[in-house]
């Protein structure tokens, strides 16, 4: 059975990512070079759209793109050892909680500028105080 061929158009169509974004993941590498017609138009197989619903998946998911990268090596080597897959998932899920505690802090300190700003003028602003002093 032929494989069938894809426009940039309809992938993108099919796999929820822009045009522009597509033509970006294959100037770095991150897909690769599509085929081309005899006019220079950009063909595309189903491997393609199921490519670039993982890497939108995985954006998602927050993985930069070097880490994506490094889970698409990863996957094409279906006898590899699943455990890596798992260090780098592992990796990603503490960047996020660090990314969190970061936050929860950020939200304690807004919340405190916040709660210390008893209206008034802009000239004797609490919060603009407390942001010029830190």
């Amino acid at each position: 059975m032929a494989t069938q061929r894809r426009t940039i158009g309809k992938v993108s169509k099919e796999s929820g990512v822009k045009i522009t974004t597509i033509r970006y993941y294959e100037s770095i590498g991150l897909l690769p070079d599509p085929g081309r017609t005899i006019g220079g138009q950009r063909i595309y197989d189903k491997r393609t759209v199921e490519l670039l619903l993982f890497i939108r998946h995985s954006r998602n998911l927050g993985f930069p793109i070097e880490t994506i990268r490094e889970l698409i090596t990863l996957q094409r080597k279906p006898n590899g050892n699943c455990e890596k897959v798992g260090e780098v998932a592992r990796h990603h899920l503490a960047e996020i909680e660090l990314r969190l505690k970061k936050l929860r802090a950020l939200k304690r300190e807004l919340a405190e500028m916040i709660l210390s700003c008893g209206g008034g003028e802009v000239a004797d602003c609490a919060i603009l105080e407390s942001i010029v002093s830190r």
